[in-house]
């Protein structure tokens, strides 16, 4: 028999809400109003944004970081890549999300016994920015940057540190992600059950 459930954790990219604009269409409207040959693309940006996570200071300096880097290796100036990332950021709205279909339903259910919580790789302002639009932001306790709160996902260590926030063990609690290897690797790793979304 399995330990009841009393805490449960969600990350909120692609599991609670997701842009109403890609980050594909993002950025080639970033590559137009920089005037810079399109030479890399969403994945390649989604493949290395945690490589910089840890590192940077805001999702802007991530995002300069990564680009400059990303242009670089395809035979353009850093500073190519720098000017996409500034056209990035003045194009992307983070407050332009919506929830997941299902996502307040559930997580009104969960809230009635459950205590709730985020976890999530991304930039605090960002990611407040995004949790701010949605109608269920009221309902989770506590929310932890990883990567700028703590090391980033799959490391246990944003799991141990919302756990402490919350009060409650691991064989207590729950994280609900879409990433195998970030969220569901992540979660096993620090003695949590996960769902898979």
């Amino acid at each position: 028999m399995t330990d009841a459930v009393d805490a449960v954790l969600f990350d909120l990219d692609d599991t609670l809400c997701r842009y109403q604009r890609s980050v594909g269409e993002v950025l080639s409207l970033a590559f137009d109003r920089a005037g810079v040959a399109p030479v890399f693309d969403a994945d390649d940006y989604v493949a290395t944004y945690d490589d910089y996570a840890e590192q940077a200071d805001s999702i802007d300096d991530l995002r300069r970081r990564c680009f400059a880097d990303l242009a670089a290796d395809r035979g353009l100036t850093p500073d190519d890549g720098r000017a996409v990332a500034d056209a990035y950021t003045r194009t992307r709205d983070q407050t332009a999300v919506e929830p997941l279909p299902g996502a307040a339903a559930a997580v009104d259910a969960l809230a009635a016994d459950h205590r709730l919580a985020i976890v999530t790789n991304g930039a605090p302002e960002m990611q407040t920015a995004k949790l701010s639009s949605l109608p269920f932001e009221n309902r989770f306790e506590h929310v932890v940057h990883a990567g700028y709160d703590t090391r980033v996902k799959p490391n246990p260590e944003p799991f141990h540190h919302i756990l402490d926030l919350l009060g409650s063990e691991a064989d207590r609690a729950v994280h609900v992600g879409n990433s195998l290897s970030s969220d569901v690797r992540g979660a096993h790793t620090a003695g949590l059950r996960s769902v898979w979304l």
